[in-house]
């Protein structure tokens, strides 16, 4: 037979009262502790991210009209520059999003979070509408240069979590 054990007294049922106690900050404290820390206060604006989509699309462009064949403006080129726009482009309008909403005159955290929904939303439609739109419009185009240049501006967001 098995002995019952006392579950009544467990470590976690032992809370400390001062442990369970928020403090809270005046503006003058926050804006010291953001001075002396800023380093965990930062935030990377999302336009800083989209420069940097920008600037990959660019590049992978180039790269891929010095690998493409026939070397120069090729269909590589325009195919690597419409992949980095399907990246770059979804998310400029998510970011307007957020932006409209942080203008707003009656914040809350309820709206912000539905501007997130709302924009994550705008930017995977506007995505699939651009993957279907170019597959229709440009039949001879090269996925292979569309698809890295896309996964490579996708990957700028990484590089902004490393940033931070």
């Amino acid at each position: 037979m098995i002995p019952k054990k006392d579950h009544s007294a467990h470590a976690w049922d032992e809370v400390d009262e001062q442990q369970l106690a928020y403090r809270t900050y005046s503006k003058k404290e926050m804006d010291a502790l953001r001075q002396n820390k800023s380093r965990a206060f930062f935030t990377l604006s999302p336009w800083a991210v989209i420069g940097l989509q920008l600037v990959v699309t660019l590049l992978s462009a180039l790269a891929w009209s010095i690998v493409g064949i026939p070397k120069g403006l090729s269909l590589y080129t325009y195919s690597a520059l419409l992949g980095g726009f399907i990246g770059f482009f979804p998310a400029s309008l998510f970011a307007l999003r957020l932006s409209a909403a942080k203008r707003m005159k009656n914040q809350n955290p309820g709206s912000l979070l539905a501007a997130i929904v709302s924009g994550e939303f705008i930017k995977i439609a506007v995505t699939i509408a651009m993957f279907v739109w170019v597959a229709f419009s440009y039949p001879d185009l090269q996925w292979i240069p569309l698809l890295v240049t896309y996964f490579v501006t996708l990957k700028c967001y990484w590089l902004a979590w490393f940033w931070r």
